[in-house]
């Protein structure tokens, strides 16, 4: 129960996202090294990409998914609603399920997808909601309760072994400074497991352009963690439990739909407003109560503990403090069970100078997507992989970069435009060295 600062500051959702700022100095060599574990591709893979928009507005339609029909394979469209597939040869004759919450899912055979570029449209349900008899609850703290109480059946209840790809961008003011990517391996434990996740990295590259960031090297502590943590339904003692919804107001805000599935809409923040504290919306499936997705804030007006909170270290002569504190979780269903599909921190900072006139803001957004996953049951996890700790900091490797098949058949985020640049921009200077 979050009762004082001491407290609150050891929440891993808080303390993990760290921004770490040490004075400027050549690129160095950190302590902690990923090493990457290629293994021989024995199957060969088709790539498909596209777009997925608005069937009116055209608009794109952004953290869409994408799940291959009879598999465990998929994805999710980007920030300007573009996506990229890969797929095995032997699945050429499946067919592709796309869902955005709001919107009327979509199954599409793969053989109508273009080699080139596939558009596809999703159509927004314009069903009058408020009037379907199926919303039958009228108490949301209540409904909240039994969402809790079915954690563990509504959601996979054996130990997972998921594959997942993890991007991590700082931006100073608009232009990238930093860009981490990587493949992981999470082996997630079920929600009624005290077993923590374990996190291993497969491969991964990440470049700084230090003269970008002038006189500050920004570092977030927690890599593929910080979006782990956003899981509401595994780390329910990082927000709200059972037994602290009494410290929440809880309120339904009009209802949408996914799919053909009818979602309960529900606002909530925390009444002690005394600290940094947590507001947003849960989508709540209304046949099992079910969580589907959450989007929420931490509201961080205290200036001084939220500093104290997100801010490791520093040098003396900046003040430095966020002004912005957003999550979001989407779970994603198979067989009746769901299970976490992606997360997505981003944090926005201000570092004031003594003596300067003007500010700089920076901006570090995470995100994961889970790409394919297998039942683990009674497995050992293996002791041959590369685990990381909570508190990693991804290490600078450009490496990865001079590889056009870096990431071979693993299926990523397709990169937005400016990512792209970035890219192409660090393999420029890659090929002039």
């Amino acid at each position: 129960m979050k009762t004082n600062f001491n407290d609150f500051q050891l929440s891993p959702i808080t303390y993990i996202l760290l921004l770490a700022l040490i004075c400027l100095t050549p690129r160095a060599t950190y302590s902690y090294s990923f090493q990457q574990s290629i293994e021989t591709n024995k199957f060969q893979y088709v790539e498909f990409k596209g777009e997925v928009v608005d069937n009116r507005s055209g608009d794109p339609i952004i953290s869409a998914h994408l799940t291959v029909n009879g598999s465990n394979i998929s994805t999710i469209t980007n920030s300007e609603g573009e996506f990229s597939l890969k797929i095995p040869a032997d699945l050429m004759s499946s067919q592709v399920t796309i869902s955005f919450l709001g919107y009327k899912s979509k199954t599409v055979p793969l053989s109508s997808f273009s080699k080139e570029y596939t558009r596809i449209t999703l159509e927004e349900s314009l069903e009058v909601l408020s009037e379907v008899s199926i919303f039958k609850a009228t108490d949301a703290k209540k409904l909240i309760r039994a969402m809790l109480e079915k954690r563990g059946d509504n959601y996979f209840d054996n130990p997972t072994l998921m594959t997942a790809f993890y991007r991590e961008i700082i931006k100073k003011g608009r232009r990238n400074a930093s860009l981490s990517e990587a493949v992981v391996k999470i082996y997630k434990q079920p929600n009624s497991s005290a077993k923590k996740d374990d996190v291993a990295i497969y491969k991964a590259r990440k470049s700084t352009d230090y003269d970008r960031l002038d006189t500050l090297a920004i570092k977030l502590r927690g890599g593929p963690f910080n979006t782990l943590y956003v899981d509401l339904m595994k780390y329910t003692e990082f927000v709200f439990d059972a037994g602290n919804l009494e410290e929440f107001r809880f309120s339904f805000d009009q209802p949408t739909k996914m799919g053909k599935r009818y979602v309960y809409v529900v606002d909530f923040e925390e009444i002690n407003k005394s600290l940094p504290w947590y507001y947003g919306k849960l989508f709540i499936d209304t046949e099992t109560n079910t969580l589907l997705k959450a989007s929420y804030k931490l509201n961080v007006d205290d200036r001084d503990t939220a500093s104290e909170m997100f801010v490791k270290r520093k040098p003396s002569r900046a003040t430095v403090y966020p002004v912005d504190v957003n999550y979001e979780i989407n779970y994603i269903e198979s067989d009746g069970k769901w299970y976490y599909g992606y997360g997505n921190a981003l944090l926005e900072f201000v570092v004031n100078w003594d003596r300067k006139l003007f500010n700089s803001r920076y901006t570090l957004n995470s995100e994961m997507v889970v790409t394919n996953w297998e039942d683990y049951t009674n497995k050992e996890s293996r002791k041959d992989m590369n685990y990381i700790r909570p508190s990693v900091v991804m290490v600078d490797d450009i490496s990865g970069f001079a590889d056009a098949n870096f990431w071979g058949n693993d299926n990523i985020i397709e990169p937005e435009k400016s990512i792209q640049n970035a890219i192409e921009k660090i393999q420029r200077q890659l090929n002039r060295e």
